[in-house]
C-alpha cells in the first residue's frame, strides 16, 4: 500500500523548466534518493512533496494520518530562540516538558518550580524522552544547545535542524543533504539509525557510501524522464551502465534505419498527399529517437598548475590554544611534493583552525611555520561565493581573469571556462542568486581552480555538488601536480584522493595514519576489538583472584547462624514498614504547602530511599543461605 502518491508534478521558474510531468509512489518503509545533476530541480521536488512549495501542476497525496518530517538543504529558525528551542520548536507537550524540566535545573533554589515539572515530566512520561534527546545531540555534536541561532554557525543550525526531524519521529522523512556538516563518526551513526528505521525515506544526497548502505530505491532524473531502479547505489550504478549501452545501441539503429527512410522519403512526390502517411509519421518518431544524445555533458578540469619549488610549507614546534582548548602542541612537519593530505576528525577538534594556520591566516602562539616562495595557494572553503548575487555568472569569473592558462600553453576565454564547467552561455548571463546550490559551488570551484595554484586546500568540498561533478574532481585530483590538503566528510571522495591522513583525536593529538579513510576505519575497529578483548580479560583475570582469595580467606558457608537468621526476618519487616513510611511521605510531598516543608520531606524521603536499598542488599545477602 502507498504511502506517497506523486502524479504529474512540473515546475517552471520563468523560461525555465526544472521538471515536468513527475510521477513516482512510495510504500511503507521503503528508502529512496533521488539523483541528479546540480539545477535538475532536485530540491525543489523534495520541497513539493514536502508541502513547502507548491507545483504548478500535479498533487501529492499521503496516506491518511502521515507524519512528515522534512530537513531542508538550509534551515531557516526564528531568530530570538536557543538551539534547544529551535530543536523543540514543534510545541508538543512532551517537548514543554522537557523544555520546563531544563529551565527548573537552572533554578534549583526554586523549589515549587522544580517539584511542577518533574511532575509534568511524570505525566508526559517524558524520562525516556528525554534520553532520546540527549543522545541525538551528542551524536550530532551539538554540545552547546544554549546558542542563539543567529549566533550558529551554519552548521550548528543544519545539525539542529536534523536533530529536529529526528526527534518528531515522523512516518515519512524528507532529508535534503543531510550528511553536510557532520563529522564522519555522526554520519557513520545516522546512517545506522536509518539503515535500521521503519519509517519511510526520501533524501537527496552526493554521499555514495551514504546511499549505497541506505537506500533500497534510486529515483535518477535523466535527460528530463524519471527512472526507477529498485537497489542501492552499487545496483543503480550498474544496471544505469546497461541502460546507457541500450540507448546508445537504439540510437546507432534508429540512425541507421532514419538514412534508409530519409531517402524514400526524398524519392516521393512533393505533395505530402501523394505519400504513406502512416510511413512519414513513424520517420518524425524515428528522426526524434534518433536525435537522442547518448554523450552526457561533464565538467572539463584541466587548468594549469604553477611549478612548486623544493621547500613547501614546514611546521616547526608549533602550538596553539584557544583558553583551555589545546589544538597543537609542538606539532612538527614538512609537507612533500604531490603529497596528498586527508584532514578527518570530530567537530571541534581544531580541524578548521590548523587549516587557517596552513594558509598563514592564524599565527600559531608557539613555533614557527614557514611557507616556500613558490606557493600559490588555492582555497576552497565552506563559505562559498561571498556578496555575488547582485552578479552575473560571466562577471564573476571576469573579475578574476578575462583569459585562463591551461596545460601546454592553451588558453581559454571567462566564457569558455564557464562551458567546460556546464554554464551555458545563456547561463552566464543569469544573476548567482538565480544558481542552485550545487551550481554555486560548482561555480565557486571555477574561481578557484582558474587562479593555477600548486597547492589545493579544500573545506568540505563535495558539500552540495553533484555526483557527476564529483567523479571528475576526484579524477582531476588523481592526476594533480600540486600539493593537497583536503578536509572532507565524504568517505567515497577521501578514499579516491587521499594518501595519509591527519586524524584529529582532541587535547592536541594528531595521528598521522599512512592509508585512506576506509583503511583507517578498518584499523581502528581492530584496535577497539583487541582493547575490548585486553580489558575484558583484565577483568577476568581481576575476579578469578577475588574470588580466588575470598575462597581462601572465608570458610565455607551452608547455613545462617541463629544471629543471623534472627537479623533476617528483623529485615523483612523493618523493610515492609519503611516502604509503607515512603508511600507515606511522598502522599504528604504532593500536598505540601510550603517551600521549607517541602524541601525537609524530600530531604527525609531521600534518607528512608537509602535505607531501604541498604537493608534489601543485606536481605538478598542473607537470602541465599536461608533454607
Amino acid at each position: 500500500m502507498n504511502i506517497l502518491s506523486a502524479e504529474n508534478l512540473s515546475k517552471r521558474y520563468g523560461p525555465r523548466l526544472l521538471f515536468e510531468h513527475f510521477s513516482f509512489g512510495m510504500s511503507q518503509g521503503e528508502k529512496l534518493a533521488i539523483v541528479a545533476p546540480n539545477g535538475s530541480g532536485k530540491s525543489t521536488l523534495l520541497r513539493a512533496i514536502a508541502g513547502v512549495e507548491a507545483p504548478d501542476s500535479g498533487k501529492v497525496v499521503f496516506r491518511s494520518g502521515t507524519r512528515i518530517g522534512y530537513l531542508p538543504q538550509e534551515p531557516v529558525f526564528a531568530e530570538g530562540l536557543s538551539l534547544k528551542e529551535a530543536i523543540m520548536h514543534n510545541d508538543s507537550p512532551i517537548h514543554r516538558a522537557l523544555l520546563q524540566y531544563e529551565e527548573a535545573l537552572e533554578t534549583p533554589e526554586n523549589a515549587e518550580k522544580l517539584q511542577e515539572a518533574l511532575e509534568e515530566m511524570d505525566r508526559q512520561q517524558a524520562w525516556d524522552f528525554e534520553s532520546r534527546v540527549k543522545e541525538v545531540l551528542g551524536r550530532l555534536g551539538i554540545d552547546d544547545s544554549r546558542i542563539k541561532v543567529e549566533e550558529a554557525s551554519g552548521g550548528q543550525r543544519k545539525r539542529a535542524a536534523l536533530a529536529a526531524v529526528m526527534l518528531e519521529e515522523p512516518d515519512f522523512l524528507i532529508l535534503d543533504e543531510p550528511t553536510n556538516h557532520l563529522d564522519l563518526d555522526s554520519i557513520e551513526w545516522l546512517e545506522q539509525w536509518l539503515s535500521a528505521a521503519s519509517f519511510s525515506l526520501l533524501m537527496v544526497t552526493h554521499d555514495r557510501y551514504f546511499l549505497d548502505r541506505v537506500c533500497t530505491d534510486i529515483l535518477e532524473i535523466d535527460r528530463g524522464e524519471l527512472v526507477r531502479y529498485t537497489g542501492n547505489y552499487s545496483y543503480f550504478l550498474e544496471k544505469k551502465a546497461e541502460r546507457e549501452a541500450m540507448l546508445a545501441s537504439s540510437v546507432d539503429k534508429a540512425k541507421n534505419l532514419m538514412r534508409t527512410e530519409l531517402e524514400w522519403i526524398r524519392r516521393q512526390p512533393k505533395a505530402r498527399g501523394t505519400k504513406s502517411k502512416s510511413r512519414v509519421d513513424a520517420f518524425d518518431d524515428l528522426k526524434s529517437r534518433a536525435s537522442l544524445r547518448t554523450d552526457k555533458e561533464s565538467v572539463q578540469l584541466g587548468v594549469r598548475t604553477e611549478r612548486l619549488g623544493s621547500k613547501i610549507v614546514e611546521f616547526h614546534k608549533v602550538s596553539k590554544h584557544f583558553g583551555k582548548l589545546a589544538i597543537l602542541d609542538q606539532f612538527s612537519y614538512t609537507f612533500q611534493r604531490r603529497e596528498k593530505l586527508g584532514i578527518v576528525g570530530k567537530n571541534g577538534t581544531g580541524k578548521s583552525t590548523f587549516v587557517k594556520m596552513l594558509l598563514g591566516k592564524i599565527a600559531p602562539d608557539n613555533g614557527k611555520i614557514v611557507q616556500g616562495e613558490t606557493i600559490r595557494f588555492g582555497h576552497y572553503d565552506q563559505e562559498g561565493l561571498q556578496m555575488a548575487d547582485h552578479k552575473r555568472v560571466i562577471e564573476v569569473v571576469t573579475e578574476i581573469a578575462e583569459v585562463i592558462e591551461l596545460k601546454k600553453g592553451h588558453k581559454l576565454t571567462a566564457a569558455q571556462l564557464l562551458e567546460r564547467f556546464l554554464f551555458s552561455r545563456d547561463k552566464q548571463w543569469q544573476l548567482v542568486s538565480t544558481l542552485s546550490g550545487g551550481e554555486r559551488r560548482r561555480l565557486y570551484l571555477c574561481t578557484v581552480l582558474m587562479a593555477n595554484p600548486n597547492f589545493l586546500v579544500l573545506d568540505e568540498p563535495t558539500n552540495d555538488l553533484d555526483i557527476d561533478t564529483l567523479q571528475v574532481l576526484e579524477d582531476y585530483l588523481a592526476s594533480y601536480d600540486g600539493c593537497l590538503a583536503v578536509v572532507s566528510h565524504d568517505r567515497f571522495f577521501m578514499d579516491k584522493v587521499v594518501d595519509h591522513l591527519f586524524v584529529f583525536e582532541g587535547d592536541a593529538q594528531i595521528r598521522d595514519f599512512p592509508g585512506n579513510y576506509s583503511q583507517y576505519r578498518a584499523r581502528k575497529r581492530e584496535e577497539e576489538r583487541a582493547e575490548k578483548k585486553a580489558v575484558a580479560s583484565e577483568q577476568a583475570q581481576a575476579n578469578e583472584k577475588k574470588q580466588e582469595a575470598a575462597s581462601a580467606d572465608v570458610p565455607q558457608k551452608t547455613k545462617l547462624t541463629y544471629g543471623e537468621r534472627l537479623e533476617f526476618e528483623a529485615l523483612e519487616k523493618d523493610i515492609e514498614s519503611l516502604e509503607s513510611k515512603k508511600d507515606e511521605l511522598a502522599e504528604r510531598l504532593s500536598s505540601s504547602g510550603s517551600n521549607e516543608e517541602l524541601m525537609a520531606l524530600a530531604a527525609e524521603l531521600d534518607k528512608i530511599v537509602k535505607d531501604i536499598e541498604a537493608r534489601t542488599e543485606r536481605w538478598m545477602e542473607l537470602a541465599q543461605w536461608a533454607d
